[in-house]
């Protein structure tokens, strides 16, 4: 607010993870523009029609009047409002009304998730006519970067010293900001891997281990197996989340809500069933972008139900406070729509609590998760690789009922089992893998569910050291106990999903020790090895790598 006032340009970009107050700042700015007279009129362009409503009812409750209904043949507003909430793909489609009323009246546009004006290049041209006559425009985003290279309106770019473009926010704060600062949640991952099986269009059979290495096709058809409805991963997965669900609301949340958020709407049905048939509640069920969809999650919100399945709705700026407990059962796998999804869980609503999302152990997205506090900003000119996802699915998704990718025509997926890999909390990776309907298992589900961060990374601690010393004693008894040994057989290799596994407990140990010793947290002694021996983070390390860190730890 400071920064603003003291600039008074004509455009400021402002970045802040989800639930640190954009709407808040942008119309405390409105409401002091319109009583000094500084503009007439307020704009705000949003993604979808349920924030219209959001925006128009956060703005009401401050005395601001905005139209929600606001449609492009309309052409003016009506004297009852100070102005109008719009979409992207409104403005896109008529940019000339809307260019029209900016001029009429001395106008402030708020421009919310202004990564979305770069979707097409129409609502990016759009945009920029529609509001260039305007006295203001504050630009808003928790994520301003995109997959693309689509310029976003408005946005200042700076070229680097590797001759890139890099979009400049006036004003930045971050997801690790506001957690030092205890207004959004902490938010543990629990990963799961497991087995999957899957026939190819050629008619042979695969198998894979969820988490281990293997090419990138591999992966992604791993995965979709793992999130098919038909085997048992959904349902073993959904069983820990909703074990965990209820933990937390018989301690100290007793509203707290769940969301499963699906690739496509027959895979939300399917998991709507799931949750139908483990729990004997129906879930509220959001498909599509359209009125009745806006009208089920505010219902949703102000309930006390337990779970929603939804395929896109239910994603950026989209306020369900409640929501501490996720099921990330979708391919989408772009660093914008992860960052998106997971900014769902962490509105916090008072001190102490915790947010838990379920996720499929996948290296991609296990970066994704431990690099969730790093600060992003759009890139122009940077070369694109392929991580061997479809991500067009999602959109496809939303516009067909049988929407059917590429990738499910060429294989069917046979079966899949579940089992917890790993819990990730501040960059650092924890626990020794448990299976599903365990003891261990439990342990980790049931960790209290009101926690100040620094408690989540001393109970994880603890969870770990407890397990390692059960896994001894329990290594310990066998050799006790072990009749004599017969004569030793040829050592069987570990597969590679094996030894990295053996190698990550090692290091977590390690690391353990080590923050005993010097009472630094796990995250920064992780970060600290990364800086020395490079690499990504341990959960998606490879072998190499973990014993270099394993060698470099020893040091220490």
């Amino acid at each position: 607010m400071v920064e603003y006032l003291r600039r008074r340009s004509e455009d400021f970009m402002a970045v802040a993870t989800p639930g640190a107050g954009k709407t808040t700042f942008a119309l405390r700015l409105a409401a002091q523009m319109l009583v000094d007279g500084t503009v007439d009129a307020v704009t705000v362009v949003c993604p979808t029609e349920h924030l219209k409503t959001q925006w128009a009812q956060a703005a009401a409750r401050v005395g601001i009047q905005l139209d929600p209904k606001f449609r492009n043949s309309e052409i003016h507003s009506s004297r009852d409002f100070h102005g109008a909430v719009v979409t992207y793909a409104q403005v896109g489609m008529a940019p000339a009304v809307h260019k029209r009323r900016t001029i009429t009246r001395r106008t402030f546009v708020i421009l919310d998730e202004i990564h979305h004006a770069g979707d097409s290049r129409t609502w990016g041209d759009g945009v920029k006519d529609a509001f260039e006559p305007a006295v203001r425009r504050l630009l808003l985003t928790g994520t301003p970067f995109r997959s693309d290279e689509n310029p976003i309106p408005f946005v200042q770019y700076e070229r680097g010293p590797d001759g890139l473009q890099r979009s400049k926010a006036d004003s930045v704060y971050g997801y690790a900001d506001a957690l030092r600062d205890r207004v959004v949640r902490p938010v543990m991952f629990m990963a799961y891997s497991g087995e999957t099986r899957w026939r190819t269009n050629a008619g042979d059979e695969l198998a894979a281990r969820l988490g281990e290495p293997m090419t990138k096709d591999l992966v992604a058809q791993a995965w979709r197996t793992a999130l098919d409805h038909r085997g048992e991963w959904m349902p073993q997965v959904m069983r820990a989340a909703h074990a965990r669900l209820n933990h937390v609301r018989d301690n100290g949340m007793p509203d707290a809500g769940g969301l499963v958020i699906a690739s496509d709407q027959t895979a939300a049905r399917a998991y709507a069933k799931l949750l139908h048939d483990l729990t004997g509640e129906s879930p509220a069920v959001v498909l599509s972008d359209d009125d009745g969809a806006s009208g089920r999650i505010a219902s949703f919100a102000a309930s006390d139900q337990r779970w929603m399945v939804a395929v896109r709705m239910v994603s950026e700026g989209v306020d369900i406070p409640r929501l501490a407990v996720g099921v990330y059962a979708t391919s989408a796998s772009t660093p914008l729509y992860f960052a998106q999804a997971i900014g769902r869980f962490v509105r916090s609503r008072r001190e102490g609590e915790t947010a838990t999302v379920f996720l499929p152990s996948v290296p991609h997205l296990l970066g994704l998760a431990s690099e969730m506090e790093e600060q992003r900003n759009h890139v122009l000119g940077a070369p694109k690789e392929s991580d061997g996802l479809d991500d067009s699915a999602l959109e496809r998704a939303q516009k067909t009922e049988d929407a059917i990718g590429e990738l499910e025509k060429q294989f069917e997926a046979l079966s899949a089992t579940a089992e917890l890999d790993q819990v990730i909390y501040d960059g650092a990776s924890f626990g020794t893998g448990a299976r599903t309907g365990t003891a261990e298992e439990a342990d980790y589900l049931g960790l209290p569910g009101l926690l100040t961060p620094d408690e989540v990374s001393m109970l994880l601690n603890k969870r770990q050291a407890e397990q390692l010393a059960a896994q001894k004693r329990q290594e310990q008894e066998q050799a006790r106990n072990a009749p004599e040994p017969p004569p030793r057989e040829p050592v069987v290799p570990m597969s590679a999903g094996e030894r990295r596994a053996s190698l990550r407990r090692q290091l977590n140990t390690l690391v353990a020790a080590h923050h005993h010793r010097t009472n630094l947290p796990h995250g920064k002694i992780h970060a600290e090895l990364r800086r020395l021996c490079g690499g990504p983070p341990s959960a998606q390390a490879t072998i190499e790598q973990l014993e270099e860190r394993i060698a470099t730890i020893q040091t220490f």
